[in-house]
């Protein structure tokens, strides 16, 4: 998605979209970072059982501490304008980062949402019996994918030159896109759509399942609630970049000289590249939501000061499949 200008089109004007993310930016990290420290801190020091899902809750915690290391180099950017101040080989890293952190964010979403799919709808499958062991592999092998997958991004000419400023994005203006980055933007929609479409499945499948069984009225509403916490927050946070980037791409595509609506768009793109940011801050939503273990931990942590005992309790036989 080549989206910053085009061969007929003049560069927007850059500044409120700026302010906007710079403003937005400072209050993600002063809202995602003590709620990603302090799922942390449940995690290592107070869960007891590390089943399957925790395994993987606790790994979308460690997605979310990448973005939080490279958020305030590009919140120091946009203070300066957008003027990136630390040289060519960080730009690459810290967007290398960001978009690691965006990959590992949504797979380990999606496989919070399928391991409670099989749970719920295919309790007697192999995947819903995983053992801790296999939940670590599972894990290892995501991180390997997103890694391997994203390394692209470390080999593309990232920083360019506008102005007296020098801007570090994935997202430039090329005449020929280099190849790194035409893997890198159709990895950037693909790793939406397809999981997107997962998500979707799993909760029309659950809701389903459940109603049919006529399970217990809370505990419908519990499993449901779980699914559709992950769906939103999926959504809601990379939803709109998605969609603005491939409207930007079509006007520039094939109406090159509707330039306002290019403009608009890249606007909006930009704008939009901030709910992405959001993911570590509502990250802690489907860590409650998901996790039982976790709820009692926090409420005793509230309530009484220290970690809960009661996350190191099985839970009873007759919740285990809707958990």
């Amino acid at each position: 998605m080549d989206l910053n200008e085009s061969e007929t089109c003049p560069a927007p004007d850059d500044s409120a979209g700026n302010v906007f993310l710079l403003v937005f930016l400072m209050i993600e990290t002063l809202v995602g970072l003590p709620g990603s420290i302090l799922a942390l801190w449940i995690f290592c020091c107070c869960m007891k059982l590390w089943k399957a899902h925790v395994i993987f809750l606790f790994n979308l915690v460690l997605a979310d501490f990448l973005l939080l290391i490279s958020v305030p180099f590009r919140i120091d950017a946009y203070w300066r304008g957008d003027d990136w101040t630390f040289g060519p080989i960080w730009c690459r890293i810290n967007l290398y980062m960001l978009s690691v952190n965006r990959s590992a964010s949504i797979a380990f979403m999606t496989v919070v949402a399928l391991h409670r799919y099989f749970k719920v709808v295919h309790p007697h499958h192999y995947i819903s019996r995983l053992t801790s062991a296999q939940a670590a592999m599972l894990a290892g092998l995501t991180w390997v994918c997103v890694i391997s997958l994203r390394i692209p991004l470390l080999t593309a000419e990232l920083l360019q030159k506008r102005a007296n400023i020098s801007l570090c994005r994935s997202f430039n203006s090329y005449h020929v896109i280099p190849l790194p980055l035409q893997v890198h933007y159709v990895a950037y929609v693909t790793e939406f759509l397809l999981p997107w479409l997962v998500l979707l499945f799993c909760s029309a499948r659950i809701v389903y399942h459940l109603h049919k069984l006529r399970l217990n009225k809370e505990k419908v509403r519990r499993a449901i609630r779980v699914v559709t916490v992950i769906s939103m927050v999926f959504t809601f946070c990379f939803l709109p970049s998605v969609f603005t980037g491939l409207v930007g791409l079509y006007i520039k595509t094939y109406h090159p000289t509707e330039c306002a609506s290019y403009n608009l768009c890249i606007y909006l793109f930009m704008i939009c590249m901030a709910f992405t940011y959001l993911n570590s801050a509502l990250d802690p939503l489907i860590y409650f939501f998901s996790s039982s273990s976790f709820q009692k931990v926090l409420r005793n942590t509230f309530s009484c000061g220290q970690c809960s005992q009661a996350a190191a309790v099985e839970e009873p036989t007759t919740q285990r499949q809707i958990r």
